[in-house]
């Protein structure tokens, strides 16, 4: 990579490692159909269904690699037309699609109430619901369902890693309908796919004893039944809901801003490695605290394994592959602030959440980006920095650039409005966005309202569209 020149120190080479493992393992990503195309944009349209609350039931098997259960979501139309439709996004589809006669989906849903189910779409990560009768704005209803959840074997964001269960993306959510219609983006195995609106969870985790269960929100776990526990999760205002299983060591820490703390790691995971993560990771979400806004959730929990490949980031929990290096800790405690509490459309504009927190990830580093942008090999003059995953899956090769000069770009900002205009814009983008969703012309905006300079030609010279 031709900027790896500029973003020389150990920290880069644990994200340039994190970058290389996900492009290499990554497999190629075919277009998936999407049933219901997005219409013409409709500007007056609002993000629907929201207020979305989930209720969640299950029980795991011995090892925590089968789990089956209930879950309930309600929620309210805020758009003026009426609802009639409702589609669950089953990502944990992704890389398996519809399975084979002798392996089945992994993610299931079934015995559907609320609304009448239709067939799986989109490679079987797509439930269209038709509601019972229409939704008038205002109004709320709710679905239910009982699902069944397999974790595949491979180390990924669901999957497993020797005795670790990681489940990212494995409980179904809600699609979004807004201004461009139905979000039924493909599954892409590099980046993310995923838009939702902030939610709230109540999870009721059923498990055995001699597992530890990190999960999203705040979480207690108490006695079950015999060989049993039980592990309670609250969670609101969140884009997603993930846990792990497995017999992690733990520890608990309280950082000096007053936010809990939580490493899980495995006992093959480096010590040196632990130590840093946990150093870091209490030290980032108390820095960008103050940088964007308090934390509001009261707990992280960072979950470590030592070949996990790279990060990934989940709202209050994160996956961290761990080297005696450390881990990707810092960015990915970035995304609590970009991608969790200011959303993005994950498919449609991914730099607004990797670029913003590889940018938080450099600054936390100290790292010198002072003409960053001379190495940057530039594919050509039809690539945007904010092209979707669409181009992103297409171009593997290039989706480095997404972090590299996304982060570059945000860093040339910053001198060309300078620090201190830099840091009001971001704290101020990240409250006015708080719990809602970013767009690259919101941002354009706010940062050309924060300096008296004609910021067009910055945004020709860097590619932001």
């Amino acid at each position: 990579m031709s900027s790896l020149p500029v973003w020389s120190s150990t920290a880069v080479r644990r994200l340039l490692v994190v970058l290389l493992v996900v492009l290499v393992t990554a497999g190629a990503t075919a277009a998936g159909v999407v049933t219901e195309p997005r219409g013409e944009a409709r500007p007056s349209e609002a993000a629907t269904p929201d207020r979305l609350r989930y209720d969640v039931t299950v029980r795991g098997d011995a090892d925590g690699s089968n789990w089956s259960g209930r879950q309930r979501v309600s929620f309210r139309n805020s758009a003026e037309r009426p609802l009639r439709e409702v589609y669950l996004r089953l990502w944990g589809n992704g890389d398996d699609g519809c399975g084979t006669p002798g392996r089945p989906s992994p993610v299931r849903v079934f015995n559907v109430r609320g609304g009448n189910p239709g067939r799986l779409t989109v490679e079987c990560t797509a439930l269209r619901i038709t509601l019972r009768k229409p939704l008038a704005r205002g109004e709320r209803a709710s679905i239910a369902f009982d699902v069944s959840i397999t974790v595949p074997e491979r180390n990924d964001r669901f999957g497993r890693e020797g005795a670790f269960r990681f489940l990212g993306n494995a409980l179904p959510v809600l699609a979004v309908h807004d201004a461009k219609g139905w979000h039924l983006d493909p599954y892409v195995r590099i980046g993310e796919s995923f838009y939702s609106l902030a939610s709230d969870f109540k999870v009721r985790i059923d498990h055995p004893s001699t597992l530890k269960v990190p999960a999203t929100g705040r979480s207690w776990t108490e006695s079950g039944e015999p060989g049993r526990a039980i592990t309670h999760s609250i969670a609101y205002r969140v884009r997603d809901f993930a846990w792990a299983a497995g017999p992690f060591r733990t520890v608990s820490e309280t950082s000096p801003g007053g936010v809990r703390v939580k490493s899980y790691w495995a006992p093959s995971t480096p010590a040196a490695g632990v130590r840093l993560t946990r150093k870091d990771g209490v030290s980032a979400v108390d820095r960008f605290s103050k940088e964007f806004g308090r934390y509001p959730y009261g707990e992280i929990d960072l979950v470590m394994t030592e070949k996990f490949g790279g990060g990934m980031e989940y709202p209050g929990l994160v996956l961290l592959g761990t080297t005696d290096e450390g881990s990707a800790v810092v960015h990915e405690v970035a995304h609590q602030w970009w991608y969790n509490i200011v959303g993005n459309d994950q498919y449609g504009a991914p730099w607004l959440d990797e670029s913003f927190a590889q940018y938080a990830n450099a600054r936390f580093y100290g790292w010198d980006t002072r003409g960053c942008w001379s190495d940057v090999d530039w594919p050509n003059d039809r690539t945007a920095l904010t092209d979707s995953m669409a181009y992103w899956s297409a171009h593997r090769d290039q989706y480095h650039l997404v972090y590299t000069a996304g982060s570059c770009a945000l860093a040339d900002l910053e001198r060309t409005i300078g620090a201190e205009a830099m840091a009001r814009l971001l704290k101020r983008y990240a409250q006015d966005h708080w719990y809602g969703v970013s767009t690259t012309s919101a941002f354009k905006k706010a940062a050309q309202s924060a300096t008296g300079k004609d910021l067009g030609p910055f945004w020709k010279q860097h590619y932001i569209r």
